[in-house]
């Protein structure tokens, strides 16, 4: 990347800023509006589409009307994503794995409690995904950061920042299994809809927690290792 850098100057001819700024060492995320849209796309059809999906069809045909329907669409995405790019999203093929074991086990046995059962065994799968990456050489919050918010890291791999990434996967995985501790005992303690009522509050306040924990560690160690953030040129 370098030697192709000096060349193009030796030519002269102009070295786009993009480069310039993955050999200075620069990270760089995407327009603010393109940020956005980037981040709303890689949710929306992990997330927010098997949730339709689930939402329409239980209401026309019932719960596992309503299961069937978001696994179809989950995986129908994940196929299309797979012949468009050539390749499926980290957090899709997660939504997908997650989505099929929870399908599973309401469908095979109908009963309530394993029902209630997919909510901690989906948080522990999260935990063993996070935790069997983390001290890889591809951390999956280095995967997510990439596919996610198009975080585009410097040319050469800062041992620093790869390290960060390993720690905060290792982060990732300890909220995920601190929310199966807790929804499984909160399974076996609470009343159904309680249960419900808590579980998706203590979902929602931990990733949230963790999203914030995340970024601002992440800034913090930027600036410890001398690295810079930036938005792509316009």
């Amino acid at each position: 990347m370098i030697a192709a850098m000096v060349k193009a100057r030796h030519d002269g001819h102009e070295v786009p800023p993009a480069l310039r700024a993955r050999v200075a060492g620069d990270l760089e995320l995407p327009r603010p509006l393109r940020l956005m849209v980037t981040a709303g796309w890689n949710l929306a059809e992990s997330v927010g589409l098997p949730v339709a999906a689930y939402a329409a069809a239980s209401w026309l045909g019932g719960r596992d009307a309503g299961l069937v329907a978001g696994l179809v669409a989950i995986w129908l995405t994940a196929a299309i994503r797979k012949v468009a790019t050539g390749s499926v999203p980290s957090l899709l093929t997660i939504s997908a794995v997650v989505l099929t074991v929870q399908t599973a086990l309401v469908l095979v046995t109908g009963d309530l409690w394993l029902f209630l059962l997919q909510f901690p065994l989906a948080n522990f799968c999260m935990c063993v995904l996070f935790a069997r990456t983390a001290r890889g050489p591809n951390p999956l919050v280095a995967k997510l950061a990439a596919e996610v918010v198009a975080l585009r890291q410097p040319a050469t791999q800062h041992p620093g920042l790869h390290r960060f990434f390993q720690r905060a996967t290792w982060l990732w995985a300890a909220i995920f299994f601190l929310l199966t501790a807790s929804l499984a005992v909160l399974m076996v303690t609470e009343p159904t809809a309680t249960f419900l009522m808590l579980s998706t509050v203590a979902t929602a306040a931990l990733v949230v927690a963790g999203a914030g924990a995340s970024t601002v560690w992440f800034l913090s160690v930027l600036r410890k290792l001398g690295l810079r953030l930036r938005f792509a040129p316009a």
